[in-house]
């Protein structure tokens, strides 16, 4: 069997999000990540540069990522320290505070959402 060849660039597109308040979740990424909420056709899309977000209503009770098959998502930020500074100042929840790693040039900090997405923020990684 020969392997798959991709003929174009692989690109993230989405992710999906089922919470008992998908109005309240858009509503933090919106504040917290300026996500955008724009209409394509009959459908709302909600998102930040290179991914858009689906936020569905469930009644089932969500695990939080940590730990799980989908342990977190993760964005590239510039000026992480002052971005981190005004999530805790907002009352985000901080998984692991931020931290600058000189020895590999990375600053690096996790964040939770209100579902439990485990979130983390990172400079330095693009580039590499």
């Amino acid at each position: 069997m020969r392997p798959l060849s991709l003929t174009v660039p692989l690109e993230h597109y989405h992710v999906h999000f089922f919470t008992s308040d998908p109005d309240a979740l858009r509503a933090w990424y919106v504040k917290h990540f300026g996500a955008t909420t724009t209409t394509q056709g009959t459908a709302s899309v909600t998102s930040v540069p290179g991914v858009a977000f689906s936020f569905r209503k469930t009644d089932q009770p969500q695990a939080a990522t940590k730990g799980r098959s989908l342990d977190h998502i993760g964005f590239e930020v510039t000026g992480l320290e002052a971005f981190c500074k005004k999530l805790a100042a907002d009352g985000v929840t901080f998984d692991t505070p931020f931290r600058d790693v000189p020895g590999i040039g990375l600053k690096i900090a996790f964040v939770l959402d209100p579902a439990g997405t485990r979130i983390e923020l990172t400079e330095g990684l693009a580039g590499r």
